[in-house]
């Protein structure tokens, strides 16, 4: 079972909480959402990388394990 990043959580309680959005900011909205949620996930990597390298050897490559932490943890999820 993934994890509920912070984002997720609160896109789910607007969800909850708002009965109707104007079309014509659906669009900006959906937007920033994405925005926050990229921003989020390149926060949860960075930290994972950072931890990595107290813990790994000189020049050893995170980045691909850092996305692989993410995804098995949030479950690369994307949708809004």
């Amino acid at each position: 079972m993934s994890k509920q990043t912070a984002v997720e959580w609160l896109i789910k309680e607007l969800n909850q909480e708002i009965d109707y959005i104007p079309m014509n900011k659906w669009d900006i909205i959906s937007d920033k959402i994405q925005q926050a949620k990229e921003m989020e996930k390149e926060q949860i990597i960075d930290s994972f990388i950072e931890c990595w390298k107290e813990n790994m050897p000189d020049g050893y490559e995170c980045k691909k394990s850092a996305e692989q932490y993410y995804n098995d943890t949030y479950g690369g999820q994307d949708e809004s």
